[in-house]
């Protein structure tokens, strides 16, 4: 009998938790009853993004070092440096563009029949958190212990590149921490291997504890606003592939295909991290070098939040029409300007999107409390926004790969498990050399 693909039991956990949420819904009466229910599937979820963030900094550590140092050249760095951030800049403009023209084109807050809340009542979100001086400051970790202690993506990332270039400048005296690094790093897809077979088990409990707790009726009462912003979701995927297949012409739905199992991953649990491992994997077998992959994914992590962008300008809008406040040309253009600079340190803060629109509402004076009218689907939302900051930093990988020359052929399932084999013969007989 043929085993079922990940892909497929998560699909399974998908409609299993939205049927079993549903049903503790509507068949618990109690609140307090209900919360213990929800915080029970809740704890699953907890546990599984847990073991994921157990892992993803030692991941991103040693695939970016081993990845560097490999290049051996810091000419190579920079250059692909420079390219990634170049279309990073680009992609975020286009997410933050189309956001603001969907809603300008289709005025979704303007026909919203609910309550308004007060403009003074208080939201919870703290609009100061992010400022491009901190962004800045941060970018440096005061202790990378400290920095891997609390999954600081970025900071990761500067600590690995000054540690690579180190490699690069001493040489071959290096070569034993390279091959180091790369041997853990085999380690840690062996372990990652063991936390994905727990994946539509935590896939299946994330939906029950959100539509166990917000139920689905939310949903039609919000219908209008999340059915347009879904909308603006697939112009904009429809805007990153066809981007994409001008560099990498019709392979780039092929890696559609191959990124799926991420982007469900992404979609299920609203967190990147946990389509990470998977996706060094899937961009490996499209045929982009893990040497590549593993440097510009953890940079769009930071940089590269195209799902995020987009609602940041299409909420903010929203809530602005509606409480009647008219945003000229000159206004959404400066705040196009200042999402493009203050929104590249969200990803290190708690309700990244949020936070950034609370700081944005107050730049053009438009009461906060609005937040209060997209808080109760954010959830929901941030899964897609979720699913497609994964799309777009897949197809910036395989694009950046393509730019240097150096994307490889689409592997089978076979011929991916030979160059698997192929690693860990080869790092037996390096293990053996040092032995001897």
């Amino acid at each position: 009998m043929k085993r079922l693909k990940l892909t497929t039991w998560i699909v399974i956990g998908m409609v299993l938790g939205i049927a079993t949420g549903y049903a503790c819904h509507r068949a618990i009466g109690d609140a307090q009853t209900l919360t213990s229910v929800a915080d029970a599937f809740g704890l699953v979820t907890d546990l599984f993004l847990r073991l994921i963030k157990m892992i993803v900094a030692p991941l991103v550590f040693t695939t970016l070092v081993v990845g560097v140092g490999k290049m051996g050249d810091a000419k190579a760095v920079g250059r692909i440096g420079v390219r990634t951030i170049a279309w990073f800049l680009g992609a975020t403009f286009v997410s933050l563009l189309l956001g603001a023209l969907v809603a300008n084109w289709l005025q979704p807050g303007a026909s919203l029949h609910l309550p308004l809340p007060d403009a003074h009542a208080a939201t919870g979100i703290q609009a100061g958190s992010i400022s491009l001086k901190e962004f800045i400051t941060h970018l440096v970790p005061k202790s990378v212990v400290q920095a891997m202690a609390e999954n600081e993506i970025l900071q990761i990332v500067v600590f690995a590149a000054f540690f690579s270039l180190g490699i690069i400048a001493i040489g071959e005296p290096a070569k034993g921490i390279v091959t180091l690094l790369e041997q853990i790093s085999a380690v840690m897809f062996k372990v990652t291997g063991y936390v994905m077979a727990f994946a539509p088990v935590a896939v299946f409990a994330a939906l029950s504890h959100v539509v166990a707790v917000q139920g689905l009726g939310v949903l039609l009462s919000y219908g209008t606003f999340m059915g347009v912003f879904i909308g603006a979701l697939v112009l904009l995927w429809c805007a990153i592939v066809g981007a994409g297949g001008l560099v990498l012409g019709s392979r780039v739905f092929g890696l559609v295909r191959a990124v799926r199992l991420p982007m469900l991953l992404a979609f299920s649990t609203a967190s990147s991290e946990s389509a990470y491992p998977k996706l060094l994997e899937q961009l490996e077998r499209s045929g982009v070098p893990r040497r590549i992959s593993s440097f510009v994914l953890p940079l769009g992590y930071s940089f590269n939040l195209d799902g995020s962008m987009i609602y940041c300008t299409f909420a903010t809008l929203f809530i602005a029409q509606a409480y009647g406040i008219h945003l000229s040309f000159m206004q959404q253009a400066t705040m196009l300007a200042i999402l493009m600079l203050t929104s590249k340190g969200m990803a290190a803060v708690p309700k990244a999107s949020l936070v950034v629109i609370a700081a944005t509402l107050g730049q053009f004076n438009i009461p906060e409390a609005g937040l209060l009218l997209i808080m109760g689907v954010d959830t929901f939302l941030d899964m897609g926004r979720t699913a497609t900051n994964v799309l777009g930093n897949s197809v910036a990988a395989a694009v950046v790969t393509k730019w240097e020359g150096q994307l490889g052929a689409v592997m089978s399932d076979d011929e991916y498990e030979a160059l698997v084999s192929e690693r860990e013969r080869t790092r037996e007989a390096s293990g053996q050399g040092a032995l001897a």
